[in-house]
């Protein structure tokens, strides 16, 4: 995996500092700590930082073609790169090198930007045309490698894989984006394609971008989107048997590499039906890592040993201090703006320990998403049953008003806890399921915003997002639309971004086969009833690893990658969030109602309410701050 980062003059050929995209260069040099390199010619600037991982002696980037008119700098893998090198070669495209760079050069000059159609893999690029004076950028269908971009005020057009390497430039405006603050307290990141600063954009996945010199606006243009074009399939048996042997293809092409191989093995079923379908491709015992809590509320560890057993793996296990909080200052590093996954403090320390034993690691990751296995997905679908039975007109006004007028009991028997349930019936699809998913609900950051933060806000609400994609989405089904949205929004946003972030901390490259694109839209076709039925989630998945693994893997609870935040801002952290949350950066940033900070504190460290994730977000945005003043 890689770091790539560039400067492209639009208006003409100013000559581009060499000094400055090498300082742009070396920011990320934590993603590529092999070889760096720059080219740099009128008007242009590519810099990338490299880890090898295919074809060791060679492919050093920026890569050129066989005259020098073609230029790519790339951060990916292309896995089905040994077919269209031989295509290309019947072409008559000459390669000079055995790896996956190289096609994309020669792809680049035999079908244009059409050839994105044809990569097979996770990849964020850039190449340069100097025949055509044009700049092309693409990446990948899902979103496993990101894109940041922005346009500076003299002409500049200037782009990275982290958002670091464009902040090193020092035209960079870095004014913060109200609807991003919005948007990040309700989501706990910021979604695609916005970012903090109003001038930075993020490439959304499935999108590429053709800017030409001269040329006074470009747009991002998508060239794919999953499907959701439901087909009937013959019998459940079949559609098990086909599922199986996609993710076994999936898995095989994601298995080559030059360096030393493994998987995460968490012990969920995602994890596991991976680590399964590389012990069945693999002559050696497959290296597994897991990390463990000592907490059994949030310990997997021991489903790990039963798969790793199971499968005779090499298998790294490690148990983290309960009280690893030392890592939060450095989250402000590793994601450049406000993130708030409290569980990249496991994700990074797993893969701190995965590169004491490899390279590149596969995951799990996408299987929610895809198979339906988030529990949130189970309780949408049923209010969606129940707000189907009386049109908008009617909930809104009836259960808005009870839902308001009934008080809040959360420390009841469930039965007497019907303010949700009310609130819930009041609301469209979109309003309900980002209800659902939302750190900050619509009433708390009410609460929390300044007055002149509202102001800018000019009445844009989070909501706005859900709202864009699913005007566009291919399916209106209450389960689809849902699971559509997380694929646009949580899984690129909020997963693969901090998959990303702490394994290429570690240079570690982390491969994702459930989110192979063949696969995603394979499955997307499948009948919703198939992912979701009754209460659980991943049926068909479950289903057909029955006879790969136990069923106390595939049939226990989901318990996620959690920490102890609520006991840690009682305890050891008391102060600590005190200082943060209260201190003079967030004072002084007249985002904030101060008053609302002490309610959610002292309420919180009282214990007589659970704030802990909005506590997080809002320390992990004062740790943003506090760093920009820095930079």
């Amino acid at each position: 995996m890689c770091g790539i980062t560039g400067v492209f003059d639009i208006k003409g050929k100013r000559e581009i500092s060499r000094e400055l995209l090498s300082r742009m260069n070396e920011t990320q040099f934590h993603r590529g700590p092999d070889e760096g390199g720059v080219h740099v010619e009128p008007g242009l600037g590519f810099g990338h930082r490299r880890l090898s991982i295919i074809d060791l002696s060679s492919g050093q980037q920026p890569l050129f073609n066989e005259d020098g008119t073609v230029v790519v700098t790339y951060n990916g893998e292309i896995y089905n790169f040994p077919e269209l090198t031989d295509e290309l070669k019947r072409l008559g495209h000459v390669f000079r090198t055995h790896c996956d760079t190289e096609v994309i050069v020669h792809a680049w000059e035999q079908w244009g930007k059409s050839c994105v159609d044809r990569f097979r893999g996770m990849f964020a690029f850039a190449v340069w045309d100097r025949n055509q004076e044009t700049l092309f950028l693409a990446r990948d269908r899902l979103g496993i490698k990101p894109l940041y971009y922005a346009t500076l005020a003299d002409g500049t057009f200037i782009f990275g894989s982290e958002l670091k390497s464009l902040i090193a430039h020092p035209d960079l405006p870095r004014e913060i984006d109200p609807s991003a603050v919005e948007e990040y307290f309700a989501f706990g990141y910021i979604p695609e394609p916005r970012t903090i600063y109003k001038q930075v954009y993020k490439l959304s996945p499935g999108f590429r971008l053709v800017l030409r010199r001269g040329q006074a606006q470009f747009l991002p243009e998508q060239y794919w989107d999953v499907s959701f074009a439901t087909q009937m399939p013959l019998n459940e048996q079949q559609v098990q048997a086909e599922l199986i042997e996609r993710l076994k293809e999936a898995v095989k092409i994601r298995m080559i590499a030059e360096v030393p191989l493994g998987a995460f093995l968490s012990g969920g079923v995602d994890s596991s039906a991976v680590v399964a379908a590389m012990a069945g491709i693999s002559n050696d015992p497959v290296n597994t890592c897991s990390i463990s809590f000592g907490d059994p509320n949030f310990n997997e560890s021991q489903y790990a040993a039963r798969v790793a057993e199971q499968y005779g793996t090499a298998h790294r296990v490690e148990q983290v201090d309960p009280n690893d909080f030392d890592l939060i200052d450095h989250l402000a590093d590793l994601y450049d703006e406000p993130y708030a996954d409290s569980s990249a403090l496991p994700t990074y320390r797993v893969c701190e320990l995965a590169k004491k034993q490899v390279t590149v690691v596969l995951s799990g990751d996408g299987g929610d998403e895809n198979l339906a296995g988030y529990r949130r997905y189970r309780w949408h679908t049923y209010e969606e049953r129940m707000r189907s039975m009386l049109p908008l007109s009617i909930r809104r006004p009836l259960f808005g008003f009870l839902g308001a007028a009934y008080p809040k009991a959360d420390w009841a028997p469930k039965v007497f806890r019907a303010k949700s349930t009310l609130e819930a019936m009041a609301r469209d699809s979109a309003e309900g399921y980002l209800h659902s998913v939302s750190i900050l609900s619509n009433q708390m950051r009410s609460s929390l915003f300044s007055a002149d933060l509202k102001r800018d806000l000019q009445g844009y609400r989070a909501i706005e997002v859900f709202r864009r994609y699913a005007r566009q989405a291919p399916t209106d089904h209450p389960l689809s639309l849902v699971q559509y949205l997380d694929m646009k929004t949580y899984l690129p946003g909020d997963i693969l971004t901090k998959v990303d972030r702490a394994s290429m901390a570690h240079a570690l490259e982390v491969r994702v086969p459930i989110l192979d694109h063949k696969l995603v839209d394979w499955i997307s076709t499948l009948p919703p009833e198939l992912k979701l039925r009754g209460r659980e989630g991943k049926y068909i998945f479950k289903k057909a690893l029955e006879s790969y693994l136990p069923k106390e893997i595939l049939y226990r609870p989901k318990m996620g990658f959690s920490i102890p935040l609520a006991s840690w801002f009682r305890g050891p952290l008391k102060q600590r969030v005190r200082d943060s949350i209260l201190g003079e950066t967030m004072s002084g940033s007249g985002l904030f109602e101060r008053s609302y900070l002490e309610t959610l504190v002292n309420q919180h460290q009282s214990g007589r309410r659970d704030y802990s994730a909005s506590i997080w977000t809002l320390m992990m945005f004062d740790a943003f701050l506090r760093k920009s003043e820095s930079t």
